[in-house]
């Protein structure tokens, strides 16, 4: 050990770690340290740094306080003073409309709630849900066909595609509705049999195939299917190329490629779009009436032309179209919420379960705030 005015021999350090402050590092003047002082775990001076008990400002890690105590202090909401005022703003904006209409007479609520569920209304409903369900299905089967024809590699499959979707959607869906409605006059009898010969297997009267109904059909699906192909197409077009050549180098056959990697992410870009067509299919069905087929809103002109009740048998169509949209809208968002699976690591939270989370927060937070610190 070391005596006094002697100066205890620094372990030698690689040249490489030495750093400015143990360069620097020089003893402090008056005596020596003695033996117990100077020595380290195994008897020699400490290194820079070394947490020992004598090196003043160094924590030491064995001899740390306790751990502060957090669970007793109150929890308080942050202020969002202007969400506040946007939220007054437009609860009052809402309260004067609802106050207008309820105190306004000429509304007629009495005449509404008569006619809401009349047999006649409920029968043109049940019409324009039937109109919505048979045009949509074939509307998006065609669809489907054509998207593949468009992506396909035939220049004749890829310009009938094209040609197709390019006269339906030029064409107003109302022009379409009284082509398809007249075909009578271009065409007097519609037959099946082998082209360019005089072999029939099938022959029928236009006027007594293309009826209202088969004509309010025709319209719609052949207008929807326009759209349905280029919905259905870029939606395939936004899976990217590379899973594909992946699954193909795996050995995944065509079929098994398309129906588990590329449709199931192409119906995130497409489930959107395609619900907005067909809440529009619904709302298009009123055009039927130019073909005096009792759907719903034609069945409400019947009726307000013979009872001169005009605004509330309006509002009775319009009260059913906001349902039946409504009722399609939920149905997007818990379709939208089951192909999400592969987009997001948890899935979104139900309208319900967002109000039990909202309830039980709240719940909560008072009882924490009322603990004593």
């Amino acid at each position: 050990m070391s005596s006094a005015g002697t100066r205890v021999a620094q372990p030698a350090e690689p040249a490489e770690l030495a750093t400015a402050e143990s360069v620097q590092a020089q003893p402090a003047p008056g005596p020596a340290p003695t033996g117990a002082e100077t020595s380290g775990p195994s008897g020699t001076q400490p290194g820079p740094g070394y947490p020992g008990p004598t090196s003043p400002g160094t924590p030491n890690p064995e001899h740390r306080g306790p751990a502060t105590d957090y669970s007793g202090y109150p929890l308080v909401a942050s202020k969002h003073p202007w969400r506040w005022v946007g939220t007054a703003a437009v609860a009052l904006g809402v309260a004067a409309v609802a106050w207008s209409l309820a105190t306004n007479p000429r509304w007629e609520w009495g005449v509404v709630a008569q006619w809401f569920t009349a047999q006649s209304v409920v029968n043109g409903l049940l019409e324009t849900l039937k109109l919505t369900a048979i045009s949509g299905i074939l509307g998006f089967v065609l669809g489907f066909i054509l998207a593949l024809m468009r992506l396909s590699a035939s220049p004749l499959l890829v310009s009938v595609s094209w040609t197709f979707s390019w006269i339906f959607r030029s064409t107003p869906l109302l022009v379409q509705m009284l082509l398809w409605y007249n075909l009578g006059y271009l065409y007097e009898k519609i037959s099946l049999g082998i082209p360019f010969t005089d072999v029939r297997f099938f022959e029928v009267q236009t006027t007594t195939l293309i009826s209202q109904f088969a004509a309010a059909v025709l319209g719609l699906t052949l207008n929807q299917a326009a759209y349905s192909a280029e919905i259905i197409r870029g939606g395939i077009l936004s899976v990217d190329q590379g899973q594909l050549e992946a699954a193909a180098a795996l050995g995944i056959p065509a079929w098994r490629r398309s129906t588990r990697i590329v449709l199931p992410q192409a119906m995130r870009a497409i489930l959107p779009t395609a619900f907005n067509e067909i809440i529009g299919l619904v709302k298009g069905t009123s055009i039927v009436y130019v073909l005096a087929y009792s759907e719903l809103f034609y069945t409400v002109q019947v009726i307000y032309n013979r009872t001169q009740q005009v605004l509330p048998l309006l509002l009775v169509a319009t009260l059913w179209y906001v349902v039946i949209t409504s009722v399609l809208s939920v149905f997007q968002y818990y379709i939208e919420r089951h192909y999400s699976k592969g987009a997001v690591r948890t899935l979104p939270l139900t309208p319900l379960q967002k109000a039990r989370k909202f309830f039980a927060t709240h719940a909560v937070a008072p009882s924490r705030a009322r603990s004593p610190r």
